[in-house]
């Protein structure tokens, strides 16, 4: 009987080893897995942190983006070195902020005075031979294939793109390959879709009638993107207002679209 009893108690005792080893009933242990889960809390923290800041770098870049658009370029008087450098000819004009400020590099001053700068129209056909790697190929393709230009790039009144007076209901298309960045109603400029290329290049096509794409839509050059209209609160007729802008700063369109 004895036996019996020793032999029940025995197999009691490695049934409760056997399912505290090998089942969750382990966790309940004091102590058990402590250094386990530290390093786990330590490496979702890192994870939370790493989530935030890229959060924050997209709510900003999305801001900047959304005044580039709209329009809304705070202005700000320009620096000593960005007057002498307009006063020299070098074909910017201080006029405010659009963009992120350039990175430190081999040029120095030169290099922050130049990004200080919202926008610059440069000579007719400068760079129009060259492309972007891997993205636009100049001269450019017009993004209407029927139209004439009525009024065209004037940093000194804010018109940081050119306008051209089309047909209602015209496609518009893309003047390369990228991704849609925005595609959406804007208060001046109606139904409004920008595409981001490569080489930091971002055209703008505003006061179309309705739009073909969404957010996130990859397009390709030449191919439409928006049908011509007459939306938005700033227009006087059916015209499309088209806006290139490389790493923040806007860039006169007829120096890069062929026939403008």
């Amino acid at each position: 009987m004895v036996a019996m009893w020793g032999g029940s108690l025995a197999a009691a005792g490695l049934l409760a080893a056997l399912l505290v080893a090998f089942t969750p009933l382990r966790t309940q242990i004091p102590g058990y897995g402590t250094e386990e889960m530290k390093e786990s809390a330590r490496l979702n923290t890192l994870r939370v942190r790493a989530l935030q800041d890229s959060l924050a770098a997209q709510r900003d870049y999305i801001q900047r983006l959304r005044r580039l658009i709209t329009g809304r370029v705070e202005p700000a008087p320009p620096s000593d070195g960005a007057r002498s450098e307009s006063g020299s000819g070098g074909g910017a004009v201080a006029t405010g902020d659009a963009g992120p400020p350039a990175s430190e590099g081999p040029s120095g001053a030169s290099a922050r005075n130049a990004h200080q700068q919202p926008a610059f129209a440069p000579s007719p056909r400068s760079g129009a031979a060259a492309s972007a790697p891997g993205g636009l190929s100049f001269p450019l393709s017009p993004p209407v294939a029927n139209g004439f230009p009525t009024r065209g790039f004037d940093v000194a009144t804010g018109h940081y793109g050119i306008d051209v007076a089309v047909s209602e209901g015209d496609y518009v298309r893309s003047v390369g390959d990228g991704y849609v960045v925005w595609a959406d109603w804007a208060q001046d400029g109606g139904y409004t879709i920008a595409v981001q290329h490569a080489g930091g290049y971002l055209s703008v096509y505003k006061h179309n009638k309705r739009l073909l794409k969404q957010l996130g839509d990859r397009v390709t050059a030449q191919e439409p993107v928006a049908v011509t209209g007459n939306t938005g609160a700033v227009t006087t007729g059916p015209h499309l207002h088209f806006e290139l802008w490389q790493n923040g700063l806007a860039q006169g369109p007829d120096a890069y679209i062929a026939g403008w």
